[in-house]
């Protein structure tokens, strides 16, 4: 009797092990600066991750499983991501990785995820190298994918928005001195070249400058009639008022980042007309984004209602519904099965910046390949609006929705 009472109870223990084992938690990174002057795309990306995981995990999970987040900050510094990388790793063991924010950071952290045979989703850092690093016939795989638009469909959006569209001939570059800046400067000379114009001045300014008097003297003196920038919020927010103060009224024209509420905040009047590409724009025009911005707005209460990155809350989302189902259709967790479903998703999947259908393939990784699924946005008393109305029609188009 105490024989078959052991067995039994050996038994009960074990089958709840295994019960534990299939329902252990699914182990996602996440890292990004949350903290500094870089924050407003890190949080924001980090709460649409956290808003996409928690829905997720309301439906049951995926594969039977809860959606677990590892968040690390990476204080927007290389060798504190290159940290992350390796602890995400080589400790807590993830699945996946979403975020990677500034493009210095992810240049400098995907390698470990590449060599590990994890999926790196880069959420928001757009320099255009970031998924060519790994390309086949030197690597079998890329495990490298991204859900922004990179700098050589932006610079080109930003050249065209100046010269194309408004006509001018004279305009001056400024970017800061990151690998953002100075790889978002080099696409734009040659977007710039492609038009048939060179910049009458190019000016570099540092991360923690408030003061470019002396770059805006020399731009406005080289008869600019716009100022092209590559930079992040707090310091393009300098560059706007500094022209207010030298009185230089010029269409400012930039890299997504100039819808970045400290630059908005900061800037405050001197930021409005400002022009910047977008793949989201904080408009509730179809459902699912309606959806997402009441439900943002009510879970993490940003100030004045604005999501202080729309653009970065938005690709977070967005990255995990892509995630997510890649994991359900790969049916495990290994790290070669999610790429291969990455690259080949079978069903389309509803995003709020589009309505995926294949995203990736073996030989692309990016979700935006081209400008027809970025749209011109400009700041207007404080938020940011469509700039022109054919792009708020065709943002509508592409979620492949009604408008509301």
């Amino acid at each position: 009797m105490t024989f078959h009472k052991t067995c039994l109870a050996l038994a009960i223990t074990l089958s709840m092990a295994a019960t534990a084992q299939a329902a252990d938690a699914i182990k996602i990174g996440v890292s990004g600066p949350f903290t500094g002057g870089s924050s407003s795309m890190g949080v924001s990306m980090r709460d649409g991750v956290r808003l996409a995981v928690q829905e997720v995990n309301a439906k049951g999970g995926v594969l039977g499983r809860q959606i677990e987040l590892i968040e690390r900050d990476d204080e927007a510094k290389n060798e504190r991501g290159v940290q992350i990388a390796q602890e995400l790793i080589n400790r807590e063991k993830v699945v996946a990785t979403v975020g990677l924010i500034n493009t210095g950071v992810t240049l400098a952290s995907t390698r470990f995820y590449q060599n590990a045979s994890i999926p790196a989703i880069v959420n928001v850092a757009t320099g255009s190298v970031v998924t060519q690093q790994f390309l086949p016939p030197k690597y079998e795989h890329n495990y490298v994918f991204r859900m922004s638009a990179a700098d050589n469909i932006q610079a080109p959006m930003i050249a065209a928005e100046a010269v194309t569209k408004r006509g001018f001939k004279k305009v001056a570059i400024m970017a800061d001195s990151t690998n953002y800046g100075q790889l978002g400067r080099e696409d734009m000379e040659k977007a710039l070249e492609k038009l048939g114009v060179k910049p009458v001045v190019v000016e570099k300014f540092n991360i923690g400058d408030v003061d470019m008097t002396a770059q805006l003297l020399r731009a406005k003196e080289a008869g600019a009639e716009a100022l092209l920038t590559y930079g992040i919020g707090p310091e393009l927010a300098q560059l706007a008022n500094g022209m207010a103060k030298l009185g230089w009224k010029v269409p400012l024209i930039g890299s997504w980042t100039l819808a970045m509420a400290n630059f908005i905040d900061t800037a405050r009047a001197n930021g409005d007309g400002a022009l910047m590409p977008q793949t989201f724009i904080q408009n509730p025009n179809t459902p699912k984004r309606k959806a997402f911005i009441d439900a943002y707005v009510q879970t993490f209460k940003p100030k004045h209602d604005r999501i202080e990155s729309a653009v970065s809350a938005a690709q977070g989302y967005d990255s995990v519904l892509l995630l997510a189902a890649a994991i359900e259709q790969a049916g495990d967790t290994k790290g070669d099965g999610i790429r291969a479903a990455l690259e080949n998703l079978q069903k389309p999947v509803e995003g709020v910046i589009m309505t995926y259908k294949a995203p990736f393939s073996a030989s692309d990784h990016e979700t935006i390949d081209g400008p027809d699924l970025v749209y011109m946005g400009e700041v207007s008393k404080g938020r940011v609006v469509f700039a022109h109305p054919e792009d708020e029609q065709r943002s509508v188009a592409n979620a492949g929705q009604s408008a509301q």
